[in-house]
């Protein structure tokens, strides 16, 4: 059979350790920053977005109870995060919506003064699913200008919420200045795909849980869930390759019964000396200089 899919992998044949000063694990935690970018008819979008901590559709008007959710993000959820890196030293990736760059430029310029990296998230909190090439090569191209302008940075990442298109990879290797994208959920392992990295991104490990049926409801809940996979994945580190992403929301982990659940991870991973803590940028191109040439 012809299989537009690959099942196998690198079963059989996973690479060796690989991370800096002997790290068995390379972790990433990514901050994802779509508040302004939800969908909206407030904002002149077609419809409101209906995925949060309730599930109370409002069709045909504005949903102000939905943006006011959204906001606490940039209000609260914001500054209680980057207190939890800094006390950690810790340096993650923002990964920022085009239009929630537009609105809240000062957040990711923080962010950056922080030592961050900040990516690209699509333009509006969309999947890329069903967009036809054109359109979905102005929504990259538009992205990626609204990050640079609000951080003065290029931005060299890309994840797309849920589905991306069959043509968004090949329409980022097209631009050149995407050095990795996130947009795949099936190893553990970073891959290559001619001179562009795929970084894995996960949602078990992932503050998404916290939403109505996702199986976290206290704050213990998240870090015994992510600090066990940590664990795991810093074992199998001895003898092969892991990376492991930690995703994150302003507006889920950085409320005040959740916040504990962070600071939680990172001190247990800041007790440990054989894992590199880095933004995806770096792990991105160390990867790519050690399996695939300079990047």
């Amino acid at each position: 059979m012809d299989d537009r899919r690959d099942f196998k992998g690198y079963f059989g044949q996973e690479p060796a350790p690989c991370w800096p000063d002997g790290a068995k694990l390379a972790l990433s935690f990514v901050v994802n920053v779509e508040e302004g970018a939800e969908l909206s008819i407030g904002d002149g979008d077609p419809r409101n977005e209906d995925t949060y901590e309730i599930r109370d559709e409002v069709a045909g008007a504005p949903d102000l109870c939905m943006e006011s959710h959204f906001a606490y993000g940039t209000r609260q959820g914001y500054a209680r995060i980057a207190a939890a890196f800094d006390r950690h030293g810790v340096k993650a990736t923002f990964s920022a919506c085009g239009r929630a760059a537009e609105r809240s430029p000062w957040l990711l310029k923080d962010a950056v003064e922080r030592g961050h990296e900040v990516s690209c998230h699509g333009w509006l909190w969309e999947r890329h699913a069903n967009m036809d090439l054109k359109t979905e090569e102005a929504v990259i191209a538009h992205t990626h200008g609204a990050i640079t302008d609000a951080t003065g940075i290029a931005p060299v990442g890309w994840h797309t919420r849920s589905s991306p298109s069959e043509n968004t990879r090949a329409l980022l290797r097209a631009r050149g200045d995407f050095l990795y994208d996130s947009d795949c959920y099936d190893d553990d392992i970073p891959r290559m795909e001619g001179g562009h990295v795929i970084l894995p991104y996960a949602f078990d490990t992932n503050d998404m849980r916290f939403s109505p049926g996702g199986g976290f409801v206290q704050a213990r809940d998240f870090s015994d869930y992510v600090a066990g996979a940590f664990d795991r994945l810093l074992a199998e580190g001895a003898q092969a390759a892991r990376m492991m992403s930690v995703g994150l929301h302003l507006r889920l982990i950085g409320r005040p019964g959740r916040i504990a659940g962070l600071e939680t991870v990172l001190e247990h991973a800041a007790a440990r000396s054989d894992v590199w803590i880095a933004p995806r940028r770096d792990i991105a191109r160390h990867w790519a200089e050690t399996h695939g040439g300079a990047a």
